[in-house]
């Protein structure tokens, strides 16, 4: 009879404060299903479709829902201020952050009204539910499945201490994270604090179209859930862009910051390590038109590189056409779309490469000898035209430098000026990034004229006409065209 007593009272007597609790930490409308008390073990509660809808927010979905609830405290706890609870267990949990901005008229509490009455020691809740909802509405709202939820501390007013698995949506992978969140702010959920440290591991970049590799990441993060400053690292033992399928170890450093309430991310840097390279990236990656995809769009500086390198990631041609040291300034665009990463990718940008050597023999000798020739050693070019071996020839060096745009695969080249001793090339055309056209054409200045170019009893025929290829300063000026393809390419006069 006493515990049927004590049944009968303690169950409204609780059930009000975990409204009364509820509604006023979080400026709410509660609603509670079922809620069972049980004393015969000491003081077991269980409850159904708890939900919180923020006073603040009336005509959006409650912020707050849970299936199911239960938790464990001694008898006497419920009569104490503040009501400690050791652990509470939660499944179905389902957290939707609202829009920025969009709220209601209604005034924020008065001071005093948010005094805590319960304290949970711990809240333990598997396969949680975060959802970001958006202000535009035509924008899919942004998930995050929670596979593991530990919080400590819930209700003492100071930051709560979490321990969560996450499973990323993309590229997908699983995410550990530790740290402390809160104080709620429950008018303003974004300007909520957050810190803490993450790892990253398994991410499959494939479920990002055109790439490929399986990405870790370490680092740190802190602020509020609207502008999350990010420190941290990744390893990419196996990348590659699906236009060259050529794998590279990729490691990477950042600086960002983090829009937690929509996943928009805003690099300032990032320093990227491939192979002998050095890259410098910063710039955005936003969500895209209704909320599909991400915009990535990037500053992106080479300073010290290795244009062979670049080649290997960005060509299907292997080994790279040329070897040679590297300097680009680009402006990398990445929209959204269903197309591989290598149809939508956009550059654009100017570059610089010294001391460049051609690892196809056939166009390093036309090099050598176009660098004699110009230099009116005729006997000497056509000494090393006549040789077969692969390794013959000076192997001069060039430079190159120009700008350039990429699009739908198609390497767009207005201004490229390469340079041998002896002869400046100026041409403008494309190259496709798999090695198969190539399209030139240009004017080539030489210092030796026309006659010592071509040498010979030609040479001596040629004489008379020297003055009329003379131009610019140069001993000749004549126009040139480069055709065909990476293994066969085509080089000639374009009169």
């Amino acid at each position: 009879m006493a515990a049927d007593f004590v049944l009968h009272h303690a169950q409204p007597v609780l059930r009000g404060r975990v409204i009364q609790e509820l509604s006023t930490r979080f400026n709410s409308q509660v609603e509670l299903g079922e809620f069972d008390v049980s004393i015969y073990k000491g003081l077991d509660v269980e409850g159904k479709n708890l939900s919180l809808r923020s006073n603040l927010y009336p005509d959006l979905p409650p912020q707050i829902s849970v299936g199911q609830f239960s938790f464990h405290a001694g008898i006497l706890d419920i009569f104490r201020r503040p009501m400690h609870v050791r652990l509470v267990r939660l499944s179905g949990l389902v957290i939707k952050i609202p829009p920025k901005g969009q709220r209601s008229a209604m005034p924020k509490q008065k001071k005093g009204h948010s005094k805590i009455k319960i304290i949970l020691d711990r809240i333990v809740c598997d396969d949680a539910l975060l959802v970001i909802i958006t202000d535009n509405p035509n924008k899919t709202p942004l998930q995050f499945k929670i596979h593991a939820l530990t919080l400590r501390r819930v209700g003492s007013g100071k930051p709560m201490h979490f321990d969560a698995q996450l499973i990323n949506p993309k590229p997908i992978g699983n995410i550990s994270s530790q740290g402390n969140f809160g104080p709620w702010n429950a008018d303003r959920p974004h300007d909520t604090p957050v810190d803490g440290t993450y790892s990253f591991t398994h991410a499959d970049l494939s479920t990002t179209k055109g790439i490929t590799g399986m990405l870790s990441s370490k680092g740190k993060f802190s602020g509020p859930l609207d502008t999350i400053t990010v420190d941290g690292a990744t390893d990419t033992p196996d990348f590659s862009v699906d236009v060259s399928g050529h794998k590279v170890a990729l490691h990477t450093e950042f600086h960002a910051i983090v829009n937690g309430t929509n996943g928009n991310t805003y690099l300032q840097p990032v320093h990227a390590h491939f192979l002998n390279t050095d890259v410098t990236a910063s710039g955005y990656v936003v969500r895209g038109e209704g909320g599909k995809g991400h915009h990535t769009y990037l500053d992106v500086v080479i300073d010290k590189g290795r244009v062979e390198d670049v080649l290997q990631i960005g060509a299907k041609t292997f080994p790279p056409v040329m070897d040679g040291s590297i300097h680009l300034k680009t402006k990398f665009d990445l929209p959204t779309g269903k197309d591989s990463v290598s149809h939508r990718l956009r550059l654009r940008g100017v570059f610089a490469i010294d001391d460049a050597t051609f690892t196809n023999p056939h166009i390093q000798r036309k090099m050598d000898e176009l660098s004699l020739r110009s230099q009116g050693h005729a006997q000497e070019a056509r000494q090393l035209s006549q040789e077969q071996g692969s390794a013959s020839g000076p192997n001069v060096q060039t430079s190159i430098h120009g700008n350039f745009s990429l699009a739908n695969q198609k390497l767009t080249l207005p201004r490229l000026v390469c340079t041998v001793p002896g002869a400046k090339i100026a041409l403008a055309g494309t190259y496709t990034l798999d090695g198969k056209q190539f399209d030139f054409t240009g004017h080539a200045r030489m210092d030796a004229h026309i006659s010592n170019i071509v040498g010979g009893w030609k040479g001596a025929l040629l004489k008379p006409i020297d003055p009329f290829f003379a131009k610019h300063g140069a001993g000749t000026d004549i126009p040139i065209k480069i055709t065909g393809t990476k293994s066969e390419p085509h080089f000639g006069l374009n009169f």
